[in-house]
């Protein structure tokens, strides 16, 4: 993953902490603003949706007492930066915009034992012996009685202080719970109490929120404990959340949380991993509800203006972050990556937020790339092709001037990509066209065939993709090997003296991101993994590239036989060493010769063995995967970013890459029957209406082969299928013909067959056998 925690935090924007050094009017005015607590309408399912919005009387005290505690703190230091801590295999966190800061306790375990000593020992935790029967008891008798004063006391009681929670949540008050592993929550009980919230009476939930204002409310007076976070920890599960009219509540348990020290956020990161499945997408999606409503409340007189609250939308990412480092640290992981994804980002101005990002030290402003894994996969594709076509008219714009300059006749092919081929030497004449105009990579390609009239208005630029990929990775070609077993294609580890095939291949796949064109690419995850390996090419050339870590599912993904072999030779129960007889050497044949290769040093001499197997298997993987087609995926790898460098790149994830480059593998047909374009036919049309009847009723199987025979590819691209622009256009030839597809312009050529029965027969016969067109 890519680290960008090196870049210095920026100030405070306007709006941030100085909003709460105002006048007393001023901020009474404000106070006026804010969104009251709703009243007592509401229960059962709905919970707070729909209360009537009465305000209660401590509230209008929230704001103001945070500013007569800043008074009794006095002048505070300059913040120092945040710095999250490394977590093995999850993406560094960026710092933390100073407008979401707040004056920080330190974690008590950062201390030296000489500095803990002048502190008082936090106060013992209060004795509750309620347990998860006792208040199931009690909600049930409640409900039956109508008599909710026990349950209203409980929760008025638990709720009333971070010692308070921990009391009642705390698995074992005796036990400090003072590791990464375990945090003595009893996950069963919150969630007990939680469910039950929601259905009890309005008085009893706005007791809830006024005990959460008393707790984010407390003097800080020494370190910050183990039970301060646990409190933080269940107060982000409260189902509150999810009504707007506590948001100014969340708002400041969400900057209190970002605002902590890197060891603290180390613990939420591994506690939060431990929150089942169900209510750790239920905080992921709170928090993302909260972006989307800030960003475009549906009522926007509910919330503070903008510019009093800044650092909502700041705090409330951060602690995504959280909880997709907490994610990121399980596999496989608890939620998909993709449901991090706020599409309302859509619809911002991403080349702004884009643009911030890459000015991130001079125009000291939050934006949403510091944090690519909240933009989805539709969003970073306009970030990349904006920026890409920003790219390609800055070098046709340069091209025009230096024309002009030298007082020539500016010809308009030199504000594209121009390629000229020969479709009898299509590979040696595509390498020729991208060596020798290297400089014209980021400009808009355009395809000519050698001999042909043919105008390139996309459908020729598709064709060419086709046939050269095609052509590249037949397995008589000897770049890649297809492993049927796992449907994919890899490198092959022969060595040669020329590896700019590799690097066309490279380019290629460059080139269809940049100019929106999916391939019919069969690479392994690992692959993309590989491809970001570094993100940005380094400046020194010396530096390996393409070089990642890779375990035993990578290979699995590629060589599932072979895997599985290694992953028996780790759980064998006998004596390795005497029953395999294996030495750190391995063999591979070449071009019919067998050559050995050394995992380690005089690997040949050192035997395989119970104790150092796993030392085996990981460089037995490690050659296959990285070393041993080293320098075919270099050229590759050099290949791709000759076209894609650029810093948006950092944006994505290997899984994105793949996206971009093939296509999503899931179909929606009726997506593609709403967008799909006629010519010769109405959508009313008895063919037509046959076709989709069949369609819609194909196996999976057969829907990925009309697919696959209409466009070239069965996948998806990012766009979705209104992206592809298929057509279906009549076809006057006999119905004893089949189906014609032209696959460089999406387009299904159908005749006009009389029933059913007859479309499906000559539609299946099509796809199945699709590299014939026009046959009867």
């Amino acid at each position: 993953e890519v680290q960008r925690d090196s870049a210095a935090p920026p100030p405070a924007e306007e709006g941030g902490e100085e909003e709460e050094e105002e006048g007393e009017g001023e901020k009474e005015k404000e106070r006026e603003k804010l969104p009251p607590i709703p009243s007592a309408s509401t229960a059962a399912a709905g919970g707070l949706e729909g209360g009537a919005k009465t305000q209660f009387s401590t509230f209008s005290n929230f704001i103001t007492t945070i500013n007569q505690k800043k008074e009794g703190i006095g002048n505070r230091d300059s913040p120092t930066q945040l710095v999250i801590p490394n977590i093995k295999n999850v993406r560094d966190l960026p710092p933390l915009c100073l407008d979401v800061r707040q004056k920080q306790r330190v974690s008590i375990d950062t201390l030296p034992q000489e500095l803990r000593a002048p502190f008082p020992p936090e106060p013992s935790l209060p004795i509750r012996t309620k347990t998860v029967k006792d208040f199931q008891d009690d909600v049930e008798k409640s409900k039956a009685s109508g008599d909710w004063k026990a349950v209203h006391y409980f929760y008025s009681t638990t709720f009333d202080s971070f010692l308070e929670i921990n009391a009642a949540f705390k698995k074992d008050t005796s036990s400090p719970f003072n590791t990464v592993e375990d945090s003595g929550i009893d996950a069963k009980f919150v969630n007990v109490v939680y469910d039950a919230l929601l259905n009890t009476p309005q008085d009893v939930q706005k007791s809830v929120l006024k005990g959460i204002i008393n707790g984010l409310l407390q003097e800080w007076t020494g370190p910050r404990t183990k039970d301060d976070l646990r409190a933080y920890c269940i107060l982000l599960q409260n189902p509150q959340f999810s009504n707007t009219s506590t948001y100014v509540i969340y708002a400041h348990l969400l900057r209190q949380i970002a605002a902590l020290t890197e060891a603290d956020h180390h613990f939420l990161v591994h506690w939060s991993k431990k929150i089942s499945q169900k209510r750790f997408k239920q905080v992921v999606d709170r928090l993302l509800q909260f972006i989307s409503l800030r960003l475009f409340p549906a009522k926007p007189e509910e919330f503070p203006p903008m510019v009093k609250c800044t650092w909502w939308i700041p705090s409330a990412t951060k602690v995504l972050a959280l909880f997709n480092a907490a994610n990121s640290l399980i596999s496989p992981p608890i939620i998909s990556y993709t449901d991090f994804y706020n599409s309302t980002l859509d619809h911002i101005d991403l080349m702004e937020e884009y643009h911030n990002w890459q000015c991130y030290g001079n125009s000291h402003r939050f934006s949403f790339c510091q944090y690519p894994f909240i933009i989805s996969i539709a969003a970073k594709k306009v970030i990349i092709q904006r920026d890409s076509e920003q790219q390609m008219i800055s070098i046709a714009r340069q091209s025009l001037v230096d024309k002009v300059s030298r007082r020539q006749k500016p010809d308009m092919n030199m504000l594209f990509l121009n390629v000229k081929v020969r479709r009898t030497h299509l590979v040696s004449d595509s390498l020729d066209e991208l060596a020798r105009k290297k400089a014209d990579l980021k400009k808009k390609l355009k395809v000519t065939f050698v001999g042909e009239a043919g105008l390139d208005m996309g459908g020729l630029t598709k064709e060419w993709f086709l046939l050269l990929i095609r052509q590249i990775f037949h397995p008589d070609y000897g770049m890649f090997t297809y492993h049927k077993d796992s449907h994919c294609h890899w490198f092959s580890s022969f060595k040669c003296d020329n590896y700019s095939e590799f690097r066309l291949v490279g380019a290629l796949m460059g080139l269809a991101v940049y100019n929106s064109i999916t391939l019919d690419i069969r690479f392994p995850p690992c692959c993309y993994k590989k491809l970001l390996s570094p993100p940005i090419v380094p400046c020194d050339h010396n530096t390996l590239v393409g070089i990642c870590d890779v375990t035993l599912d990578d290979l699995f993904q590629i060589m599932p036989e072979l895997a599985h072999g290694l992953s028996e030779l780790l759980s064998y129960e006998g004596n390795v060493e005497e029953d395999f007889y294996s030495t750190f050497q391995v063999f591979q044949e070449e071009f019919g010769v067998i050559k050995s290769y050394n995992l380690k040093p005089n690997g040949d001499k050192i035997p395989v063995t119970n104790q150092n197997r796993k030392e085996y298997v990981q460089l037995y993987v490690d050659f296959l995967l990285n070393k041993s087609i080293y320098k075919q995926f270099a050229a590759f790898y050099y290949g791709f970013h000759s076209v894609c460098a650029s810093y948006a790149l950092l944006l994505l994830r290997p899984e994105e890459v793949e996206i971009l480059v093939c296509g999503s593998p899931e179909l929606d047909m009726s997506a593609l029957q709403r967008s799909t374009q006629y010519e010769g036919y109405q959508k009313t049309d008895l063919t037509i209406r046959y076709f989709w009847d069949v369609v819609l009723g194909f196996s999976l199987d057969l829907q990925k082969k009309l697919l696959h025979f209409a466009t070239g590819s069965d996948r998806v691209p990012v766009g979705g299928m209104a992206d592809l622009n298929f057509k279906i256009s009549k076809s006057e030839t006999s119905t004893n013909w089949l189906p014609v597809a032209h696959t460089c312009f999406n387009q299904l050529c159908l005749p006009p067959y009389k029933n059913k029965k007859e479309l499906k027969q000559k539609l299946i016969i099509g796809i199945s056998n699709a590299e014939g067109f026009g046959l009867e």
